[in-house]
């Protein structure tokens, strides 16, 4: 599985980077799951049906970032991909702590991928 990230995304992890220091390292264990079970997998994450758009985007809602002390996979940390499995390849769209915003950037997401 090939990842790539988009430019927001990498604005999204260097901010989130500052508060949780470890995320570099947790990302790494999320692309280590995603390479064997890109699809969806409730309850950790689930397809986002209602864009409009063929793109299979995912919305991952349980990620472990040891920096959450205590928290766990219930941490709180939300990650949005695409996923093209004919091509074996995720693209990173969004990361956000669902403490500091309520959902993902539906807008961001039709931007790159309508």
């Amino acid at each position: 599985m090939n990842f790539d990230e988009l430019p927001e995304y990498k604005k999204d992890l260097k901010s989130l980077l500052k508060k949780y220091r470890t995320l570099n390292e947790d990302m790494e264990v999320v692309k280590k799951v995603l390479a064997v079970s890109p699809d969806e997998r409730p309850p950790f994450s689930f397809r986002i049906n209602d864009l409009g758009i063929e793109t299979c985007i995912i919305k991952v809602k349980k990620i472990a970032c040891r920096s959450l002390k205590g928290k766990g996979v219930n941490s709180g940390l939300r990650l949005i991909y695409a996923l093209f499995k004919e091509e074996q390849k995720i693209i990173f769209i969004e990361l956000y702590h669902k403490g500091e915003k309520e959902c993902e950037d539906r807008q961001r997401v039709l931007k790159h991928f309508k």
